[in-house]
């Protein structure tokens, strides 16, 4: 990435350049239905990473919204793309979506550049839901192609990913692009209502909050395949590794600290957290992510944060949940709303409409590289025992993508950071 977007703070993000603005007003997006308030034309659809999110992701966007196809697919392993349109096709699971897949044979594309074949196509939106690893880079490429996205979440697996993010970011703002997020919880009725009565005092001013995702081990794979070089295992079994899944707090718990910043209305400004591996096997399958973080962020008002993952064998205790705490009450954050549609259907219904302006413009890209690189600054935080600032973790220089892909390149496992001994930059 240039030298210069490894430079950018906070703060420069959230002011638009002049050169960046002139240079934007050069592009021209030509087909109508990329124009807001074009009306009801149909949009094509492009998904990028056929597993069992992508796969969902595909089916609630057809679901929820009419007048729209799938007609491109793309994914590292051929398998994973034929079993994902299978299971599209398949009407008992997505009865009402049949005539809405249009996938040709020829827009079947399989290898580390098929997001590249999949912007190519003559689509509008695209679906990123490879391994957040390589979000960056995918959403780089489709602002670039002037395509509107879904993004999975999280945004990134390391400091340098997130900035390029957030640089594609902005450059989608100024072309009206719409960017949907992941963090469904933003789309879903309980929070969103409860959220603006939080932000508008219903529990008087903010005194305290709790983030918390307690739950059970994710494995991708339970063994390697004897012919899967490096690179092939560590895709097949993706979330156990740092540099392609980011760790729990940053993959998964996301959800939960993303609610917390949308709650403040922005990133806390430090971290101290702590954690290890005390279930996961020093084995090949386990990688080298923690199993446990805990987290005390603070808020640039002073208000902290408490925030705790977990993943434990089944049987072991569980919490997915939220908590704020004011001066006059207290919230889960979605106590005070009515409760509404499917939100993973809900948020593409919303995108949709933003595509087409018939609902509010939406552009998800830089809050949630934001609560994204709140996740970074914590797990940084547990790895290297450090305090970590919002101002360290934004200049910071580390970079987990490999400078290659092939099948069958060598890759290295990084020992299990220790605190004291593992060095943040």
């Amino acid at each position: 990435m240039p030298d210069e977007t490894a430079q950018l703070s906070r703060r420069s993000f959230l002011s638009a350049p002049a050169a960046a603005t002139a240079a934007a007003s050069t592009f021209t997006i030509i087909k109508p239905e990329l124009v807001r308030g074009a009306g009801n034309e149909k949009l094509r659809a492009g998904l990028v990473g056929c597993g069992g999110r992508g796969t969902q992701a595909a089916g609630q966007l057809l679901l929820g919204s009419e007048n729209v196809e799938l007609v491109a697919m793309g994914d590292v392993f051929e398998d994973r793309l034929e079993g994902s349109l299978n299971q599209l096709r398949n009407a008992a699971r997505y009865p009402t979506i049949q005539e809405k897949i249009k996938v040709a044979p020829e827009q079947h594309f399989v290898g580390f550049d098929a997001y590249k074949k999949v912007l190519a196509s003559d689509i509008d939106v695209v679906l990123l839901c490879t391994p957040p690893g390589y979000r960056p880079m995918h959403f780089e490429a489709a602002v670039e192609a002037r395509k509107h996205v879904f993004a999975e979440k999280p945004f990134g697996t390391d400091p340098v990913g997130v900035k390029r993010f957030m640089a594609a970011a902005k450059k989608s703002e100024q072309l009206k692009l719409t960017v949907m997020s992941g963090a469904q919880r933003r789309f879903q009725k309980e929070y969103v209502e409860t959220v603006k009565r939080i932000q508008d005092g219903a529990i008087g001013d903010i005194t305290a909050t709790y983030a918390y995702w307690v739950g059970g081990p994710v494995i991708q794979q339970k063994a390697r395949d004897a012919k899967w070089k490096d690179m092939t295992w560590q895709h097949r079994a993706w979330y156990s590794f740092v540099w392609i899944c980011g760790d729990q707090i940053v993959e998964q718990h996301l959800h939960n600290i993303d609610v917390i910043n949308w709650v403040m209305g922005g990133p806390p400004a430090k971290v101290v957290a702590s954690g290890g591996a005390a279930w996961r096997p020093r084995e090949e399958i386990y990688g080298n992510i923690f199993d446990h973080i805990g987290a005390d962020f603070v808020y640039p008002n002073g208000v902290h944060m408490s925030s705790y993952c977990r993943q434990f064998p089944r049987g072991s205790h569980t919490n997915i949940s939220e908590l704020v705490v004011g001066s006059k009450g207290r919230s889960n954050c979605k106590d005070l709303g009515t409760p509404g549609r499917n939100p993973y259907e809900q948020e593409h219904i919303d995108m949709v409409k933003s595509i087409r302006g018939t609902g509010p413009y939406i552009n998800h890209g830089m809050t949630v590289a934001e609560s994204t690189m709140t996740c970074i600054m914590a797990r940084e935080s547990a790895y290297s025992g450090q305090e970590i600032t919002w101002d360290q973790v934004m200049a910071s220089n580390l970079d987990l993508m490999p400078k290659a892909f092939d099948y069958d390149l060598p890759m290295d496992v990084p020992p299990l950071p220790v605190p004291g001994v593992y060095k943040f930059s």
